[in-house]
């Protein structure tokens, strides 16, 4: 049988004991005393970091540091302050530098109107002088475009379709396999006080899927789209075909007046995204879906390509196309200029829409 110690008061175990009861603090005394491992049922205790001594180690170090450079008068450093004005003084030049470069080649341009200009060569002479010839469009700046230039046009209708494509991957919100959640709460908008709250998950085939499809397209419809906004809904009745009209117009005369894809693209697409802020998405989808979005753009960009390639084609081999430039003045004329308008004046409609789709709501 163990008998007690007669200085058990003064034991380290009994220091321990009460440093870890916690009533005396033996740290400060300075006798070096493993602390206790924490018991597995104080969940409630963070855990300590076990890098905090070597952190407030290096804090106190920094702290000293900056004391010191204070006490001789350099708080940053001497290092520090030299490459700052080095940074300063290389920043300074570098903008100086560009201007200078800018105005050195401003100062050898040509003079504006002379007739030695590079632009007053025999390119600009046969787009004038040929034009209406060889294109069969009235617009020189059409037939410019989509027949002397088709190739860069073509390009331009790429990167419209790869931005849209782009922002696309990165902006769509997609449910996985099907399923969307729906959840609301009191106080939410369109929710009167009291009701219970929703948390279902939606399966195809699930029991109360029908139902709470149902709420989740009224919660949709108060996030995205106007409720019932008559004034709105009546004015797009009376604009909508008019702007379509409008855009179809500017489209179809874009080798005989001002106008061409590119405008008329931009007309019909403000058409589609006034349709929809008055209607909503679930209107708009009747007819114009992610699907139809796809196929428009990739039959018109094929078709463009293809059109195109058979014109260079022929064009580089000495061959006739075959391709009636028709008469001059009339709607169907300029050869493959209208058709190229239609294809353009497609993707960039569909274009504006799937932006400003994806930016409102994450998904067209």
């Amino acid at each position: 049988m163990s008998r007690r110690r007669d200085d058990y008061e003064n034991s380290r175990w009994r220091k321990f004991r009460s440093w870890v009861d916690g009533e005396v603090d033996l740290l400060a005394s300075g006798i070096a005393v493993q602390p206790p491992r924490e018991s597995a049922d104080l969940k409630d205790r963070k855990p300590e970091n076990p890098h905090k001594p070597q952190l407030e180690g290096a804090l106190d170090r920094d702290k000293a540091r900056n004391q010191e450079l204070r006490r001789k008068g350099d708080p940053e450093g001497r290092g520090i302050r030299y490459f700052r004005r080095f940074y300063q003084v290389m920043s300074v030049l570098l903008c100086l530098s560009i201007i200078f470069v800018l105005l050195w080649t401003i100062a050898y341009l040509p003079a504006f109107g002379n007739a030695g200009n590079p632009d007053n060569n025999e390119v600009s002479a046969r787009y004038i002088e040929r034009g209406l010839q060889e294109t069969g469009a009235v617009n020189i700046v059409t037939g410019m475009i989509l027949d002397y230039r088709a190739f860069d046009t073509f390009g331009e209708s790429c990167v419209l379709f790869i931005a849209s494509c782009c922002v696309l991957v990165l902006l769509r919100i997609d449910a996985a396999d099907g399923e969307g959640r729906f959840r609301e709460t009191e106080g939410k908008a369109g929710q009167a006080k009291g009701e219970p709250e929703y948390d279902v998950l939606l399966k195809p085939g699930a029991a109360g899927s029908v139902w709470a499809r149902k709420r989740l397209e009224e919660s949709n419809d108060r996030l995205y789209e106007p409720k019932d906004d008559v004034i709105l809904q009546k004015c797009a009745c009376v604009l909508v075909p008019l702007i379509f009209v409008f855009g179809i117009y500017i489209v179809l005369n874009g080798h005989l007046s001002p106008g061409g894809g590119f405008s008329g693209g931009a007309v019909l697409g403000s058409g589609l995204i006034f349709y929809l802020n008055a209607f909503g998405f679930k209107k708009t989808e009747e007819f114009f879906t992610e699907k139809v979005y796809r196929r428009l753009t990739l039959c018109a960009l094929t078709f463009y390509c293809m059109a195109k390639s058979y014109s260079f084609f022929t064009g580089a081999n000495y061959l006739k196309s075959g391709i009636p430039l028709g008469t001059p003045g009339a709607i169907l004329s300029g050869g493959l200029i209208l058709p190229l308008n239609i294809c353009v004046g497609l993707v960039v409609a569909c274009t504006m829409y799937a932006f400003y789709a994806l930016f409102r709501k994450g998904g067209m």
